[in-house]
């Protein structure tokens, strides 16, 4: 049961972090005109992922500091993420094993 719950908990931030990949990919697309968002599908493709991926953006936007037109903070995410996914993995095999030399 335990191990069923880990597994749908890195499932859904596997997916969380190709949402932000697209995410970031239409945004580039967009910005440089090969994506048109007055197009009612792309923008409300742009839109489902601006909702979804900006509550997280934002918080790194406010603290990185301004690169000009470079968005570093869907990079800074993804580490987040990946770190997390791996500090997931690190405490299900503490619970499930009952050994704690592994979070180490």
């Amino acid at each position: 049961m335990i191990s069923t719950l880990f597994w749908l908990l890195d499932e859904l931030l596997n997916l969380y972090i190709w949402a932000v990949i697209i995410a970031a990919v239409f945004g580039m697309l967009a910005s440089f005109g090969v994506l048109d968002t007055r197009n009612r599908t792309v923008w409300s493709i742009g839109d489902f992922l601006y909702r979804l991926t900006e509550p997280a953006l934002r918080p790194i936007r406010n603290i990185l500091p301004n690169f000009g037109n470079i968005d570093l903070s869907p990079l800074i995410l993804l580490l987040l993420l990946q770190a997390a996914r791996m500090l997931l993995g690190r405490i299900a095999i503490v619970i499930i094993t009952g050994s704690m030399q592994y979070l180490l």
